[in-house]
């Protein structure tokens, strides 16, 4: 039976040589899927360091749904905007409103956001670290040890050791390549976003402040899609594409210019990978379990990843206490099982939905006019504000299966 090294304290009583300081867990990341797997482990009584870069934002559009709040007892104070519906525009420039009914998508900055996870990861007693992940080496005690690079210290090197490792460094995660069977082999969108000033009337177009803008347009994205979401006085703004070459910034400026946003000042740019399906594996068997963009748990055709880097944060966190307290490494396998148990059947139609519909411009037009039944928007919101497939209204479900089929044969007209 493999296990996770029981004392923490044996490499400490080697006087021969400096040892690096030792913890529970060490976790590579300070997303919302480290800082959350940070906290909940620290909350548990275990010690734990936390390794994040200095300065690093992921580009996103910010959307965090009803659960996730909840969930996470997420503040109000960090819901810069509450997004009351949606407007997708199709290749055609014919739009479709998707309004909700009841309740919002709350809308957050991920500078500020992921920093308040960060904190309360330290409040709950986790050690935060600011540098830059190298390797991971083992003694002779079998502990894993990371190394690093101090960001405050001018590059120089550090290491922290930990009886068991939590990636959550991102889409290409080098604790998921050095440690995991088949890591960086799946394909990624490659995401690029730009944070404007709206406060100061600089915005002359059809933009709205509670509402997220969804854009299927091949010269703006030709196999994803590019949005402009609210974020209070500012917003995201961005695109993204499997394309390798595909102009992303060219794209954003268009997309600016389309809303008439181009003379908005510009706050930050951010570009990054973003994982399409989760990896195989999450774990070595050992000692270290992936969360979040590491292990791929990024939705499919939505690119939706931080509910479900918090739940793959939440999960991860589990499968390590109990590998801590039994001493089997194998029950870090169990979060991957229960992840995929949970949310693995929303992810798989999700990822057929994006191969079909995203692919031409004709298609693209047909899925915008589906997302004007009224039976397709109660249904889509409903489970994505809750994140569980509706099974409550068979009629429904059975009405937009005939709907979905006239639009795969070509023979549903597009309004």
């Amino acid at each position: 039976m493999t296990s996770v090294s029981s004392d923490p304290h044996s490499s400490a009583s080697r006087p021969s040589a400096p040892v690096a300081p030792v913890f529970d867990a060490v976790v590579v990341g300070g997303g919302p899927a480290g800082a959350t797997a940070a906290e909940l482990l620290a909350r548990s009584g275990r010690s734990v360091a936390l390794l994040d870069r200095d300065g690093r934002i992921k580009p996103c559009g910010g959307a965090v749904p009803p659960r996730l709040i909840r969930d996470f007892a997420i503040p109000d104070e960090l819901i810069v905007a509450r997004a009351r519906g949606a407007r997708i525009i199709a290749p055609s420039a014919r739009t479709v409103d998707m309004p909700i009914d009841d309740g919002y998508v709350g809308m957050v900055d991920r500078e500020f956001f992921d920093e308040a996870l960060r904190v309360r990861a330290s409040e709950a007693g986790a050690v935060r670290i600011t540098g830059t992940f190298e390797r991971i080496s083992r003694n002779g005690d079998g502990l894993a040890t990371v190394h690093f690079r101090e960001s405050r210290t001018g590059g120089e090197p550090k290491a922290v050791a930990g009886r068991v490792v939590i990636g959550a460094d991102g889409a290409r995660s080098q604790v998921a390549r050095q440690e995991v069977p088949g890591a960086g082999e799946g394909k990624c969108v490659f995401a690029y976003h730009e944070i404007i000033d709206m406060s100061d009337g600089a915005a002359d177009g059809p933009a709205s402040g509670d509402r997220c803008d969804v854009y299927y347009q091949s010269d703006l994205s030709p196999d994803f899609y590019a949005w402009i979401f609210p974020h209070g006085q500012t917003a995201s703004v961005g695109t993204g594409s499997m394309q390798k070459g595909f102009g992303l910034r060219q794209a954003t400026a268009a997309l600016r210019e389309r809303a008439g946003l181009a003379g908005a000042p510009t706050i930050r740019c951010e570009g990054a990978p973003i994982p399409l399906k989760p990896l195989k594996r999450w774990d070595n068997g050992r000692d270290v379990v992936l969360a979040g963009d590491a292990a791929g748990c990024v939705a499919p055709a939505s690119g939706e990843g931080i509910y479900y880097a918090m739940v793959g944060g939440q999960i991860a966190a589990e499968a390590a206490e109990e590998a801590l307290a039994t001493g089997n490494a194998r029950a870090l396998a169990n979060a991957r099982r229960r992840f995929m148990k949970l949310h693995g059947w929303v992810f798989w139609v999700l990822g057929v939905m994006q191969a079909f519909w995203y692919s031409s411009d004709r298609r693209r037009e047909r899925f915008v006019s589906m997302c004007g039944d009224p039976d397709v928007q109660r249904l889509t919101w409903q489970s994505y504000m809750e994140k569980e497939l509706v099974r409550a209204d068979p009629l429904a479900h059975l009405k937009i299966f005939l709907k979905d089929s006239a639009h795969l044969l070509g023979l549903a007209k597009v309004s």
